[in-house]
């Protein structure tokens, strides 16, 4: 029960808003610089394979303004950026392996000299045939990974005697983080060879290790400070440590403060993406609509290097099932390589190109049958015995899938609107609207079990002020504001008595990426530790204060401690226990219980829980331009009981837009050298304003709180992501009333892609007739 003046489980104003709208939040490179500092580029390779003959640097050392020019041959250290593998050179040896794969590092007074640096050097590179395509890489064995599979049943069995089967491919393609603040980190040498880095990392415990490893030092001569990032979403898990380790390089080398910049272009062309996945699958209906098999073979573009990219295809098959109950399965995935930058951590780690397989499934099976696929999705939902068991045989408890889709189906008024929406295309030739349903099952906990733990320190002031430190970082999420509150609530404190430090490893070591959707899970549980602990020497200490007994019930709220009907004020309390030599700072660290997952077996429980969604998603289609707009969309949501609601809100209306981005209009296009060529703004759509819903409800499901979790929320940063599915399945909609039911749509559905379809579905009622009329 939620205290009456706690500012725990209400609406709050992120802890930065106001700085961030007028300008005043600090972020890397609004840093001052420090005296002396240089700044640092990249030299990329522009070549997508081959081996590195030579590299003169002769000339481009000689330009006035150039401090030093850094290869791997000059690396102290480990020459190696890799977050487990190994795998990844931070600077290209003896191969190059993707265009903008780095080659050399010019350190230099200004940009510009960095540029006219890097242009004087001349890189020799014998060019060999590269692989760009991951159709290509999967027909030549190219392979980083073996398979991982998982299976129940006899699935070539129920497929044969299945009465109806849905067999095809899907292709999902990867999308760029496009974070508003781009990678930079600025390192500063200090004595006794340590060094200082502010970096834009949402792991600065991995930006140190590696910026030691790069160096030859130990962890402790490196401490990493992350105050905030402009976005994150994923591609500063692992990524960010190869800029902080190629300015710590440049320092090293001049006995400078140096920062590593990177543009829009340069980010984009030199950092990995979203996965883009390859899926073949078969699946076996009932004509009434029920799953009964499943088969899926999914590969995935892992780029040149692993990166992350087993655990990425690992949580792509935990996601092959999302909400639905599959009697008999084989799912097997594999990481392809190929010769582009290594592609990387994105919200949702692989679980939406898994789920937009099945949902791709659901889809075709409905358009095949007939039937609403609201109803299809339904009747497939987790339930009870037998059907409560994953493909990797862990128990789905607490389930929400049918309360959510009763409800929201109910308040978006769906039967009755889809009713609408067919009267409206049977009168209406050149626009269609369609209407669709998606649900959401995610799990959450980092499948890397080590990676499920978290630290904090909490320091009291003797005026009663108090810092807290936690091992997360802040990207715009809010995790700031949710700790905040927690240490508030836990306290009895203010809010505004609560400042919240920057992330250091100084601070709070051994912390784990703030990824997975898991800060608020695992920090929070830190927190409250330690805020635990201090509130229990306090207690101790009021009881003196008070003259009440040491069993006496005491309380801490708003400011005030209180006990047997008499209360003192919280600073007074912390300040009679500094006289009285009681520590006011104390550690807290949690790890979650209970996650093991055995991949030889495809089984055991990789999730604490599952988070769970539903959206209604309607759309509005031009047959004559394959242009659309999304009209309405609505959402109830389960983030257990929310933290703090209003942050949450955000997440869940950020997620899906990101998501719709992903399906509907960010395509990222290579040239057969391997050259990104959608590498600014103004060649790749990221959703604007222009692509919001005109009517967008989102609602927190009530009364659902989860158990063992902190003060019983939810994860809510990815799966409001996958929401945006339904997306895909309101085009279908529309563009089915066009023509035949069945749609051949591909992903991302741009206008090229929704007009395509049109055609398809428009040739193929004609051609049905014209039969039709010979018989």
């Amino acid at each position: 029960m939620t205290d009456a003046k706690s500012p725990l489980h209400r609406p709050s104003i992120h802890e930065s808003g106001h700085r961030h709208a007028n300008g005043a939040a600090i972020y890397v490179d609004d840093i001052p610089p420090p005296a002396g500092m240089l700044v640092g580029m990249v030299v990329p390779s522009p070549v997508a394979r081959g081996t590195l003959r030579s590299i003169d640097l002769d000339d481009a050392r000689a330009i006035a303004g150039v401090h030093a020019i850094i290869t791997a041959s000059d690396i102290p250290g480990v020459n190696d950026i890799a977050p487990f593998t190994h795998d990844e050179p931070l600077l290209a040896s003896t191969d190059v392996y993707c265009v903008g794969q780095a080659v050399a590092l010019v350190v230099a007074e200004s940009y510009a000299k960095c540029r006219e640096a890097a242009a004087a050097i001349e890189v020799v590179i014998e060019p060999l045939e590269a692989v760009l395509e991951l159709r290509d890489a999967i027909e030549r064995d190219a392979f980083i990974t073996k398979p991982h599979e998982m299976r129940r049943g006899d699935v070539k069995a129920a497929l044969a005697a299945a009465p109806v089967v849905i067999e095809g491919e899907i292709d999902t393609g990867g999308q760029d983080h496009f974070y508003l603040e781009s990678h930079v980190s600025l390192v500063i040498p200090e004595e006794h060879d340590t060094y200082k880095v502010y970096a834009s990392t949402q792991h600065p415990a991995e930006v140190q290790a590696k910026v030691a490893e790069v160096l030859g030092l130990a962890r402790h001569h490196v401490v990493v400070e992350t105050a905030r990032m402009g976005g994150g979403f994923g591609g500063k898990e692992t990524q960010g440590a190869h800029f902080a380790a190629l300015a710590a390089l440049g320092a090293r080398a001049t006995g400078r403060p140096v920062k590593v910049w990177l543009n829009r272009d340069q980010d984009m062309t030199q950092t990995g993406k979203r996965h883009p996945f390859h899926s073949k699958y078969r699946a076996g209906f009932s004509e009434e609509g029920d799953l009964l098999a499943l088969e899926v073979y999914a590969y995935s573009d892992g780029g040149w290097s692993a990166d992350l990219s087993q655990a990425i295809l690992d949580r792509c098959l935990f996601h092959l099932d999302n909400s639905y109950y599959v009697p008999a399965l084989f799912f097997s995935g594999r990481v392809a390589r190929t010769n582009k930058p290594s592609n990387t951590a994105f919200r949702g780690f692989g679980g939406p190109q898994g789920m937009a397989v099945i949902e791709e499934v659901i889809n075709r099976a409905s358009e095949r049958l007939g039937l609403d696929p609201a109803e299809v999705r339904r009747r497939n939902y987790y339930g009870a015995a037998p059907r409560n068991r994953t493909p990797y045989d862990q128990e789905v408890t607490e389930c929400r899938l049918e309360r959510i889709h009763d409800k929201l189906l109910a308040d978006a008024r769906y039967a009755e609107r889809r009713r609408d929406i067919a009267r409206f295309n049977e009168s209406s030739r050149f626009v269609k609207r369609g209407i669709g349903y998606q649900p959401v099952k995610f799990g959450i906990s980092f499948t890397n079990a080590m990676l499920n733990q978290a630290g904090a320190l909490i320091l009291i002031y003797a005026d009663g002020s108090v810092q807290v430190n936690h091992g997360g970082t802040e990207m715009g999420q809010g995790l700031h504001t949710k700790m905040i509150a927690v240490a508030a609530h836990e306290l009895g404190v203010k809010p505004e008595r609560i400042r919240l430090m920057n992330t250091a490893t100084d601070k709070v070591p051994n912390t784990s990426a703030t990824a997975a959707s898991s800060g608020s899970d695992l920090n929070g549980a830190a927190v409250k530790q330690a805020c635990e602990r201090l509130r229990s020497r306090l207690a101790v200490v009021a009881a003196r204060l008070i003259g009440c007994s040491q069993h006496e019930p005491v309380r801490f709220e708003d400011g005030i401690v209180s006990a047997a009907g008499r209360e003192v004020p919280f600073e007074q309390v912390v300040a009679r226990a500094y006289v009285d030599q009681v520590s006011l700072s104390a550690t807290g660290y949690y790890r979650t219980p209970g996650i093991e997952y055995d991949a030889a077996a495809g089984k055991g429980k990789p999730f604490h829980y599952f988070a769970y969604g539903g959206a209604v998603v309607e759309v509005e289609v031009s047959g004559l331009t394959g242009e659309h707009k999304v009209r309405r969309v609505d959402i109830l949501h389960d983030v257990g009981d929310s933290l703090v609601p209003s942050i949450d809100r955000g997440q869940i209306e950020g997620g899906f837009i990101q998501g719709l981005g992903w399906l509907t209009c960010e395509e990222l296009v290579w040239s057969p050298a391997g050259e990104l060529r959608t590498h600014s703004p103004d060649t790749y759509k990221i959703p604007a304003m222009s692509e919001a819903p005109l009517a967008f409800d989102v609602q927190l499901l009530e009364g659902a709180p989860q158990s063992g979790v902190i003060h019983g929320s939810k994860a809510v940063g990815e799966p409001p992501f996958m929401l945006a599915i339904g997306a895909v399945t309101a085009l279908r909609h529309a563009i089915g009333a066009f023509g035949a039911r069945e749609v051949e749509l591909a992903i991302p559905c741009t206008p090229e892609a929704i007009l395509r379809a049109v055609v398809h579905v428009s040739q193929t009622t004609e051609a049905v007739e014209r039969e039709s009329v010979l018989i």
